[in-house]
């Protein structure tokens, strides 16, 4: 299973764009957002992805975490985050934006966690997020690094490939 939570829709696209690549490589793959999984019984693996907003990740990201921690424990788990835009913030090495998911990571035992750069379109924001965009000196722009995922993915694969013929 692929999961994320995404407020606008870019963290939704890395997530499918990772199950993409898991098809492509001969996995049977579900992709939803968090919000629609009732549950994880019956997957094999979990892709746990959230968007990041002031180095938090969202809500139902971590309600589903909590709520299936249990399971997740028990299975191969890759997270990763997204959220770093624009300038020296859509740097991936970027603490603050790591913190909650390399904590989840450790809580669950998860076998990696990612944080990959954003994107950002102030054509979809509320009042609010474009005066925070505009504090952060961010600019539009899809930053997305897509080869990076793809590779990401790829190691996936592999490592679940791995797994079953073990």
């Amino acid at each position: 299973m692929v999961t994320a939570a995404s407020k606008h829709g870019g963290t939704q696209e890395i997530a499918a764009a990772i199950a993409a690549e898991l098809v492509s490589r001969g996995l049977e793959v579900t992709q939803v957002s968090v919000e629609e999984v009732g549950s994880i019984d019956g997957y094999d693996a979990v892709v746990l992805g959230s968007a990041v907003y002031l180095g938090k990740w969202m809500k139902s990201a971590k309600t589903f975490a909590a709520r299936e921690s249990a399971s997740l424990s028990a299975m191969p788990v890759w997270l990763f985050s997204s959220g770093p835009v624009g300038g020296a913030a859509s740097k991936p090495e970027d603490e603050g934006d790591r913190r909650e998911g390399d904590a989840l990571a450790k809580q669950i035992g998860a076998r990696e966690h990612r944080l990959f750069a954003g994107k950002l379109d102030r054509s979809g924001l509320s009042v609010i997020e474009r005066a925070a965009v505009k504090m952060a000196k961010a600019a539009d722009g899809d930053y997305r690094p897509w080869d990076e995922i793809r590779a990401w993915a790829r190691s996936i694969a592999d490592a679940l490939r791995s797994t079953v013929s073990a």
